[in-house]
Formats: structure tokens, sequence, C-alpha cells
């Protein structure tokens, strides 16, 4: 089956099993960031964006993001960066394995909520999974970002 999927700002065509979940799209396109984790949509490693929207690609079949704008966390690079630093600096990015599925959904809630308080952001980010860091420090990080972006 023949899909036409815009990864990253780039068109590509590609022929695919029927049977093909996104996830494994992805990553044989070169996308690392998007992990495996549970294969059952409760850790939040592999959320990508589907036309902007967060969506969990382990659960998606890639023939459903056809003609769809599909977005990884290699393209969002800006944002990414941005926010990492926070990560960084609250020392909440120990073992790195979660951190591109975290990020991805932080900035989804940036771009729906530019200000969230503290129990909204707990529900927004309730399906990432992080076995290090106790999630303190991501809390911290997202604190402090949204802090430093008022005052820019």
């Amino acid at each position: 089956m023949i899909v036409t999927i815009t990864l990253n700002g780039k068109k590509i065509q590609r022929d695919i099993a029927p049977d093909t979940v996104l996830l494994d799209f992805v990553r044989n396109e070169g996308c690392k960031s998007v992990k495996r984790g549970c294969d059952t949509s409760n850790c939040g490693l592999c959320t990508v964006f589907i036309d902007d929207k967060p969506a969990l690609s382990c659960s998606v079949l890639a023939m459903r993001a056809d003609g769809r704008k599909v977005t990884t966390l290699e393209g969002l690079q800006t944002e990414a960066e941005e926010f990492g630093a926070f990560l960084a600096d609250q020392g909440a990015e120990q073992c790195g394995f979660c951190n591109p599925g975290l990020i991805m959904n932080a900035i989804a809630l940036f771009r729906e909520n530019p200000e969230p308080n503290e129990n909204e952001i707990k529900e927004f980010l309730a399906g990432n999974l992080c076995r290090c860091s106790g999630y303190e420090g991501q809390m911290r990080a997202i604190l402090n970002f949204i802090e430093w972006r008022k005052q820019r």
C-alpha cells in the first residue's frame, strides 16, 4: 500500500505493509527520537505530532497518516533545544530515554496552554513515564521554562 506523508516538512511516499505502525515508519525514515517503550499507549515515548496534535505512534497505523503532516522531535529542533536546556539545568535528563516524548508533549502543552498551573501540567503529562527522575526535576524545568518565556 502506498502512503504519502509529510514528515518533518518533507513529503515522502513509501510502499508499506498494511499493518505498519507509524512508530516503525518514522524510525525507518531516520527519526530515532521516537522510541519504542510499551507498545500499549501508556508511556509517551513514541509521541509524534500528527497535524500538530500529539499522538502515540505505537498505536497509529502508518496508513492513517496518509496525506497528513507528521512531526517528530527532529522537526522541532529550535523549540526542543530551548526547553531541553531547562531539563538539563534541573538534572531531569538522567538517562535521557524518556526526554524526546516528554519534550514533544511539553511543546504540545505550551502551544495549547502557554501558562499552565502545576495541576494542569501534571494532568497533561500524566502519560509520560520516566524511570529515573521522580518527575520533580521535570516539573521544575517546566515551571522555570514558563517563567522564562513570560519574561522574554
